[in-house]
């Protein structure tokens, strides 16, 4: 494998980690809320997220397409519930008197786990990147690539992960979130609902065999 390839994937890696959604929403909201450390506490538990549905893309383009799309339409089933969820929570949450942010997360890293494993842009995103920087080599891929296809994408997970906390724990991002947590809140809410919706829809179609 030449190291085109590699660069490839990692920086399939990072495009899919830099994509607005719900996730980058969360990290934003938090990283703002608690700081660095809390970012980095859900980014962590994010990545596991990040590697399955990477994996999932990268045998895809390998070859192996003989699962069905009803395993992926259940989970986007299961996604889309678990999203709708977060965007009504965000809809109804408020300031609270102490002082702590609405958007603090007691376990940054479970969060991040959930999110990760349950964001139903994962694996679309994860396919059209991965798709878009590495189809054209596909049918010169095998079974032996993939560890190292992962390994690569993994560094631009990182890399991508490293700017994201950055940013999110900003004197000047944190400043501008607190001023306006409460628009943040209901703007996050409404984009998880819109993705929850899309996600429903997929699935129910999907599920009905239309």
């Amino acid at each position: 494998m030449h190291a085109g390839l590699l660069l490839a994937s990692a920086l399939a890696g990072a495009a899919y980690t830099l994509t607005p959604g719900p996730g980058f929403l969360a990290l934003l909201g938090i990283g703002a809320a608690q700081g660095r450390r809390a970012g980095a506490g859900f980014i962590l538990g994010h990545f596991a997220g990040d590697v399955l549905w990477s994996t999932l893309a990268l045998l895809a383009i390998v070859g192996v397409r003989s699962v069905g799309s009803t395993v992926f339409d259940l989970l986007g089933l299961a996604c889309g519930l678990y999203l709708g969820w977060l965007g009504v929570r965000a809809l109804r949450a408020r300031p609270s008197g102490d002082g702590d942010p609405a958007a603090a997360a007691r376990r940054p890293l479970l969060r991040g786990l959930a999110f990760g494993l349950t964001n139903p842009k994962s694996y679309p995103v994860a396919l059209a990147t991965f798709t878009a920087l590495l189809g054209s080599e596909a049918a010169s891929l095998a079974w032996s690539s993939l560890p190292w296809l992962l390994a690569a994408a993994c560094a631009g997970f990182l890399v991508a992960d490293v700017v994201l906390v950055t940013l999110a724990g900003a004197a000047a991002v944190r400043r501008l979130y607190r001023r306006h947590e409460t628009a943040v809140l209901r703007l996050s809410g409404l984009v998880f609902l819109a993705f929850a919706a899309a996600a429903l829809r997929n699935a129910a179609v999907g599920l009905a065999g239309v």
